[in-house]
């Protein structure tokens, strides 16, 4: 199997609603805390946010990397919500593609079907959203 990331409508919307209250709980976040602290303390404070909204959230999640059925390595997804998407925090001036390349490799490693990459910047929350599938090689 292959993970692809996929661009479609139809896949973004099937998370849609998730997504967007996890987008909503950021901008709350933010609304309050403003832009220059670190991410572990946007981190704590989406956790209560997603949990007012009676969403399972972990935080510091494991994600183990597998080759030819080895562990090759380990990363921290920052929040991983309803066992579902993966949230990846920032909170710096702008987001760069290795940024958004640290998610989609998040997704590969674990399956998961959607990653948000949300940044408490300067001015705004800053989101990415990257929705993945598993299809049949061919």
């Amino acid at each position: 199997m292959k993970l692809e990331r996929v661009q479609t409508l139809e896949a973004a919307l099937e998370y849609k609603d998730l997504t967007e209250q996890i987008i909503g709980c950021a901008y709350r976040v933010y609304n309050r805390m403003g832009f220059g602290f670190l991410e572990s303390v946007y981190e704590k404070c989406l956790l209560i946010e997603l949990r007012k909204l009676g969403l399972e959230a972990k935080a510091q999640q494991p994600i183990i990397v597998h080759y030819e059925a080895e562990a090759v390595g380990e990363f921290v997804a920052d929040v991983l919500v309803e066992d579902t998407v993966i949230v990846e925090l920032k909170s710096v001036r702008t987001l760069t593609t290795a940024h958004e390349v640290q998610l989609v490799n998040y997704l590969k490693a674990t399956g998961k079907p959607v990653g948000l990459l949300l940044n408490f910047g300067v001015n705004s929350v800053e989101v990415r959203r990257r929705v993945a599938r598993l299809r049949r090689e061919t």
